[in-house]
């Protein structure tokens, strides 16, 4: 009986790991998913705009449920608030993101999600809402690990270098699967420069979303709520940005192929499930814990990039991603070390609401 116990009492100590692993192939799975269906011809707005309407689907529920304790009345000018921050941050940021992973690669759209803490540190920084200090050694690896982590998204971006041939494909099949646009994993260098510079613009707005969060929410308490209905918004203007796009009406059906799974695993897993799951590893071992593991979704990309697209990686995108990493965690470290020795409401705050959005992209 004894050892039940303590079997039990292992696997209850685990559960966060096995929690935040979820999560990271759960992210992967998102690059993954949204490569292949736009890939396979799908308009990127009509992507984001069925997206956000099963992300709106899903959520509602839980937000009338569980969130009727914490929920004020919504006044007009905190609806106009709600509504530009929406399409500052979702809707700008969603769609530009969709545009870029059509010119790049999954590997790299995994990991430039990477460089989103370390810019919104910045951005923090710089309205004075985050405190640096050169005076201490964790204020000074905040602002190394910030430089380190944008040179690595840059070097990533544009510095390709040599191919790491792994394994040694079949030319026949690699120039079939480069022809084949349903499975392109590459494309020229122009198209590359303008999803690499799309994709960093996705990035920096998404990250001025999470600067912006940390008001609303003083406003409007109830979290699923605001998520939900910052959801609702970003599809009705998403719709309205991809009607004045998309003429074609042909473009707008999804049938039972990637397309309807993509969109469905997106709004459904990345905005529903996923965001229980942070939000439940963040109440056991708090923010700092869930966010080291977010290098992982980009290992577990790139492994099956390889794999499924046959996708060459390159000796310049392998620094620029080591450099990311290192950079990323030099930032955690000293956020870490200096909530170690005093930690504040507020400080406690902000991380929380930051960490618990970033399952929405």
């Amino acid at each position: 009986m004894k050892s039940l116990v303590e079997y039990v009492s292992v696997m209850e100590s685990h559960k966060p790991y096995i929690a935040v692993l979820f999560v990271q192939f759960v992210y992967a799975g998102m690059a993954l998913f949204s490569k292949a269906a736009i890939a396979k011809g799908m308009n990127p707005f009509v992507f984001v705009v069925y997206r956000q309407a099963f992300a709106s689907v899903t959520l509602t529920p839980f937000a009338i449920f569980l969130d009727s304790k914490n929920a004020p009345p919504l006044s007009y000018g905190l609806l106009c608030k709600i509504f530009l921050v929406s399409f500052c941050g979702l809707t700008l940021s969603l769609n530009l993101y969709y545009v870029a992973i059509n010119n790049t690669t999954a590997t790299f759209a995994a990991a430039t999600t990477n460089i989103i803490p370390v810019i919104t540190f910045i951005m923090a920084a710089l309205l004075r809402m985050e405190t640096v200090s050169i005076k201490d050694v964790p204020g000074i690896a905040k602002l190394i690990g910030s430089a380190i982590a944008v040179s690595g998204a840059l070097v990533f971006a544009f510095v390709r270098g040599p191919p790491l041939k792994f394994i040694n494909w079949n030319q026949a099949t690699l120039g079939d699967h480069i022809q084949d646009s349903s499975l392109k994993g590459c494309c020229s260098r122009e198209e590359w420069i303008k999803g690499s510079l799309l994709m960093i613009s996705a990035n920096i707005l998404w990250s001025l979303w999470f600067v912006l969060q940390g008001p609303i929410v003083k406003q409007y308490p109830a979290k699923l709520r605001l998520t939900a209905l910052q959801c609702f918004f970003c599809c009705i203007q998403s719709a309205f940005w991809a009607m004045a796009v998309e003429r074609n009406p042909s473009a707008w059906k999804l049938g039972w192929d990637v397309h309807l799974l993509a969109v469905a695993y997106c709004g459904i897993t990345v905005n529903g499930i996923s965001y229980w799951l942070q939000v439940w590893t963040i109440e056991k071992k708090g923010p700092v814990f869930a966010s080291m593991f977010t290098p992982l979704a980009l290992i577990i990309t790139a492994i099956f990039s390889i794999f499924l697209w046959k996708e060459t990686l390159h000796l310049g995108s392998v620094g620029g991603a080591i450099l990311l990493v290192s950079g990323l965690y030099g930032v955690l470290w000293g956020k870490n070390k200096e909530e170690g020795k005093s930690v504040t409401n507020h400080n406690t705050e902000t991380d929380l609401i930051t960490l618990e959005c970033i399952t929405h992209h």
